[in-house]
C-alpha cells in the first residue's frame, strides 16, 4: 500500500485524500482534520521516512517563509514531491495568457512566489492554482450570503478550477517530471458572468452592477482585482495527459447545482468578499 504524506489537510487536499484513499493509498496528514500534529517534530519525520509521496498545501507564513520547507526540508530531500501554488505568482498580465514560462516574483504575492520557487528547486511538482471553487465553495454561496457582487471594469478576467480537476491533476502527476503546472478550466471569465450564470441558474435577479468603490470590498478582496491574467493549461494536458472535467465555469455551475439546494436569503451586496470562486 503506497502511503501519502499530506502537510495541510485543507479544503483542495481533503478532495485529494479521499480520492488517493479510494484508490488504496493510506495518507498521513497534518492539519486540524490531519493525523498528527505539525509540530511534533519526531513523529512527523518519522511518519515521512515511512512515506512515498509528500504533498504540501500549506501557504507560506507572516515572514515569507515556508513552513513546512523551513521545519522539515532536510527530512524531504529526495522524495517525491508536490505542492499546491498559486496563480498569483504571476502577477499582473493586463488579460494576457500566462503559461509556466511567464515571468514569476512581480505579483503583490511575493512570499507565495519564494515558497514556489523554493519547492521548485526541491525538485517538486509545483501546482498553480487560479480560484478554487467546488462543493460548498462557490459564487452560490456567496449569493446566499448576499456577498456577491457585480463590479464594472470591462475587460477584468479570472481564471477558475474545480476542485475536483485539481485532484485529478496532482493524481494525473504523481509520476510525472518535477516542475510547475498551472490547472486551471479552458475559458476565464469575468466575475459579473459568473455570478450572472449562477443567478440564472438560481432563478434569482443578479446582485447590481457596482463601480469598484461602491462595492466597499475588504484590501484583500480589492487586490484580486489589482490582477488581470488568463492561465493557460497546455503544459498540464501535455505532460500530465490531464483534461479537466469541468472545462468551463457553466459546466462547474450545473453540477453543482444539480447536487445542492442553497437557500438564497439575499442578493444585495454585502461589505466584504473573499477569494473569487
Amino acid at each position: 500500500m503506497p502511503r501519502m504524506f499530506i502537510f495541510g489537510l485543507g479544503y483542495t487536499a481533503q478532495n485529494i485524500n479521499r480520492e488517493l484513499v479510494a484508490r488504496g493509498w493510506e495518507v498521513v496528514s497534518t492539519g486540524r482534520e490531519g493525523t498528527l500534529s505539525f509540530d511534533d517534530g519526531d513523529t512527523v519525520r518519522m511518519a515521512l521516512a515511512d512515506s512515498d509521496h509528500v504533498l504540501s498545501s500549506v501557504p507560506p507564513g507572516g515572514e515569507g517563509l515556508d513552513p513546512v520547507l523551513d521545519r522539515y526540508g532536510a527530512a524531504l530531500a529526495g522524495k517525491p514531491l508536490s505542492y499546491l501554488s498559486s496563480t498569483g505568482v504571476y502577477g499582473d498580465a493586463g488579460g494576457a495568457w500566462v503559461d509556466e514560462h511567464s515571468p514569476v516574483g512581480t505579483g503583490r504575492r511575493s512570499a507565495r512566489s519564494d515558497a514556489d520557487a523554493a519547492w521548485l528547486a526541491m525538485g517538486a511538482r509545483v501546482y498553480r492554482l487560479p480560484g478554487i471553487y467546488g462543493p460548498g465553495r462557490s459564487v452560490f454561496e456567496r449569493i446566499e450570503e448576499g456577498k456577491a457582487h457585480r463590479i464594472a471594469m470591462p475587460g477584468q478576467v479570472f481564471s477558475r478550477v474545480h476542485v475536483a480537476d485539481i485532484t485529478s491533476g496532482v493524481i494525473a502527476g504523481l509520476e510525472a517530471p518535477a516542475g510547475a503546472y498551472n490547472l486551471g478550466d479552458d475559458e476565464p471569465c469575468s466575475q459579473n458572468r459568473l455570478v450572472e450564470e449562477a443567478c440564472r441558474l438560481l432563478g434569482v435577479a443578479p446582485p447590481p452592477m457596482q463601480s469598484l468603490e461602491e462595492a466597499n470590498l475588504s484590501p484583500m478582496a480589492r487586490g484580486f482585482y489589482a490582477e488581470n491574467r488568463r492561465v493557460a493549461n497546455g503544459k498540464a494536458k501535455r505532460v500530465l495527459g490531464w483534461r479537466p472535467a469541468y472545462p468551463d465555469f457553466r459546466t462547474g455551475l450545473r453540477a453543482l447545482r444539480a447536487t445542492t439546494s442553497p437557500t438564497i436569503a439575499s442578493t444585495a451586496p454585502a461589505t466584504d468578499s473573499a477569494l473569487q470562486r
